[in-house]
């Protein structure tokens, strides 16, 4: 009964967020002091509180949205701090969900083809403001009349070239989704006209990605599945990631793929694709806990300053903005994605191919990043936006402090709590040094949530997101003492059950 009567509460507008570092990523046993210990120490109960609330939110959403199976990992400095599956991975609905279930990650794959010939940069080998032609003859559109700049591997790694988006081939029509090899694409170039002359529009291009990761093969003389293997993924210790779908492993501990959820609430079965020539665009596979990884890397690596697999100077260079459209709605780094979010500087990707949606948002300033991959055709970045806000919330909030007298078990009062008819059901449950009343059936879980401050005994105190004080609520005990209901402006929601764990850990 708490529709149309519960307060709105904090409503943090946060996407990606910043998050306080932690504690013992910069400091050494000699330097630790008391204070760090105890920043630690409050920082890993907010943290478990916050993705307690995350868990749940997760869950009913895939739930809602009928998704088989979503992966999220949350990497802070050199550590993943959390990692959760939901749902199943297989078609029989029999696999748990983990934080290693391997997802295609489609164009997510772009980094780690740009880090790929950002190496070569480095060593020399190629330049990137020089003609791809260069290195690669045969990439050669049709003549266009349009008088234009040369297209450049900066052009391609900023998708500012004026490529079409595609090679000329209907890989993303099903049921079969025919990719081309690396010779059809090659063959059919020459009969491609640029959509635009190069560095005057941004047009997102597989196409370009594509000719890049050619370009690393070209100058290394080395296949490009075994260039960045060996240069990129065994060196960073990417055990579930590789250049490549693998078939064996599907319905194993890779996701199968399912579609877009249909009007009668059901999604097809999507058919297993083969990348084949469009793999430096869109062929990788991975887990949610390797991208976490990724993210930390390059955290460790902006912070040391020593080179690992590439040099600091050169990843702050592919972070930075190369590209920007004249109406400053669009921008990009060497492979990245870079943007701006509630005021911070972000970087990253996302990635959708056919039954697999995914997103890897970082934050370089704060060293957090949030990854989320899923087997169905939604948007993963509601989910990393939805958690980060929650992350950010709490573990930025001022607790409570106790009230006097006996001491207060806030796990006491945890559970569902029932809305119907009113709405959909709600949970209660501890945060920071209070409790959380929160919506798990919304899209932005800070937008619904509200703090109860304790004034002892069962009652608490509602408050606004500005801090502000409302009225009283109180927790209805039956005779064993156990928490039954919460009863607001004289009317109650009935406790239909304690929480427990949704999902599967690591």
């Amino acid at each position: 009964m708490r529709y149309g009567w519960r307060l709105a509460g904090t409503a943090l507008a946060l996407g990606m967020v910043a998050l306080p570092a932690h504690a013992d990523n910069h400091a050494t046993a000699a330097n630790t002091t008391a204070a760090d210990a105890e920043e630690a120490a409050r920082q890993k109960v907010a943290l478990s509180e916050a993705v307690s609330l995350g868990a749940l939110w997760l869950e009913t959403q895939r739930r809602y949205a009928r998704i088989p199976a979503i992966s999220v990992a949350v990497a802070r400095g050199d550590q993943t701090v959390w990692s959760r599956g939901f749902g199943t991975i297989d078609r029989k609905g029999r696999v748990p969900a983990t934080g290693d279930t391997i997802y295609s990650i489609c164009s997510i794959s772009k980094l780690f083809t740009s880090i790929a010939v950002m190496q070569q940069w480095e060593q020399g080998r190629l330049r990137l403001d020089e003609p791809v032609t260069t290195y690669l003859p045969w990439a050669r559109l049709a003549p266009d009349d349009r008088e234009s700049v040369p297209v450049t591997l900066r052009g391609l790694l900023t998708h500012s070239a004026g490529l079409p988006r595609e090679s000329a081939h209907p890989y993303w029509t099903g049921p079969d989704f025919p990719f081309p090899t690396t010779e059809e694409i090659r063959a059919g170039i020459s009969g491609q006209a640029p959509l635009y002359p190069a560095s005057t529009t941004f047009q997102y291009s597989n196409l370009g990605i594509t000719l890049a990761g050619d370009t690393v093969e070209a100058v290394t003389g080395t296949a490009y599945g075994d260039y960045v293997t060996a240069n990129i993924l065994t060196p960073l210790g990417l055990d579930h990631t590789r250049p490549s779908v693998p078939a064996d492993r599907y319905g194993k501990d890779m996701a199968v793929g399912w579609g877009a959820l249909t009007s009668d609430g059901e999604r097809p079965e999507v058919k297993l694709f083969d990348p084949r020539g469009i793999t430096p665009a869109a062929g990788f596979t991975s887990s949610v806990n390797d991208l976490a990884k990724f993210a930390s890397w390059q955290f460790r690596l902006l912070r040391s300053g020593e080179a690992e697999v590439l040099r600091a100077s050169t990843l702050r260079e592919m972070h930075r903005v190369h590209y920007i459209t004249p109406d400053r709605e669009t921008s990009w780094g060497l492979g990245f994605a870079a943007y701006q979010m509630d005021g911070r500087n972000m970087v990253g990707h996302g990635g959708s191919c056919p039954g697999y949606r995914s997103t890897l948002m970082i934050d370089p300033a704060s060293e957090t990043a949030i990854a989320v991959a899923m087997n169905a055709m939604d948007d993963p970045g509601v989910y990393a936006r939805g958690l980060g806000a929650l992350l950010a919330n709490r573990l930025t909030a001022t607790a409570y402090p106790a009230p006097e007298g006996a001491p207060l078990d806030l796990a006491s009062y945890s559970g569902i709590y029932g809305g119907q008819p009113w709405g959909p059901d709600s949970v209660i449950l501890p945060w920071a040094g209070g409790l959380a009343w929160a919506e798990l059936a919304t899209g932005d879980p800070m937008g619904d949530l509200t703090r109860l401050k304790p004034l002892g005994g069962d009652r608490f105190r509602v408050m606004t997101g500005k801090g502000e004080e409302r009225d009283v609520i109180t927790f209805v005990r039956d005779g064993s003492g156990a928490v039954t209901a919460v009863e607001r402006f004289g009317n109650t929601s009935p406790r239909l059950r304690p929480l427990k764990q949704e999902g599967h850990d690591k």
